[in-house]
């Protein structure tokens, strides 16, 4: 509506046309024509604000956007409106273009893709024929430059991916390094524990003799040994994190 506002009117001119002779529209070719006055100072006023010139088709649904605009409008442009955007639709969501989708799908493709052939094919509607498609130099400039920005595209796909794989590495590395530290903690414990019931049997085997003596010590040795084994096994923890939290330190 900004870039083109000659277009819009032509094309509004058509649609109240077809409405005219369809029999569609009450008051016929009168009000069609206060239809038409009204759409012009909607656009030379309305039309050029910011919101029309940043709409983003692709984000934003067109009929919620219009509404808004138009919800303050001279009520037969609101309804005529309400009117077009309904036409032809039926069931379906408004300017979902099922059809077109169907056309322009294939295997294996990308939602950027698909959205490009939908404007593709909405510019080219919108011109009247492919042949009518205005060369520009701006689409000129476009088309030569297409080959080096899909191969920039798709560097740019290959580094998200490696840096989403790196991440993966990370979080996966950083688990494992909490895991080994819980590990190390309970060993800790385990070991401290040990150790401080050996020298608990150890010391009541002073006092005790024959038979009873004989079993304290042998507990405690026993507990001794158990200790030795969970020092080892928690060196080797210790270990392991370090080397991990070297790892980790280097992606």
């Amino acid at each position: 509506m900004v870039r083109d506002p000659e277009w819009c009117i032509s094309q509004m001119k058509s649609l109240v046309q077809t409405f005219i002779q369809g029999q569609k529209l009450a008051g016929g070719i009168a009000v069609g024509d206060v239809i038409i006055q009204q759409f012009t100072s909607f656009l030379s006023v309305v039309g050029r604000e910011e919101e029309f010139v940043s709409f983003q088709p692709l984000t934003q649904r067109l009929d919620v956007f219009l509404h808004s605009k138009l919800c303050t409008s001279p009520p037969d442009l609101l309804k005529f409106c309400q009117s077009a955007l309904l036409l032809s639709h039926g069931q379906a969501t408004v300017e979902r273009g099922f059809s077109v989708n169907k056309e322009v799908e294939t295997c294996n493709l990308y939602d950027e893709s698909l959205e490009a052939l939908r404007l593709i094919c909405d510019k080219v509607i919108g011109c009247g024929g492919i042949l009518k498609v205005p060369l520009t130099k701006e689409l000129l400039a476009s088309a030569a430059s297409a080959r080096s920005q899909y191969m920039l595209y798709l560097d740019n796909e290959r580094k998200k991916k490696e840096s989403a794989t790196q991440e993966l590495k990370r979080k996966a590395a950083e688990k494992e390094l909490e895991d080994l530290r819980n590990q190390r903690r309970v060993l800790n414990s385990v070991c401290d524990s040990l150790e401080i019931d050996a020298d608990k049997c150890a010391e009541m085997a002073e006092g005790k003799a024959g038979t009873k003596m004989a079993e304290l010590i042998t507990k405690s040795n026993s507990l001794r040994r158990r200790h030795k084994d969970k020092k080892a096994e928690l060196l080797q923890v210790e270990k392991m994190i370090e080397e991990k939290a070297t790892q980790l330190r280097h992606l």
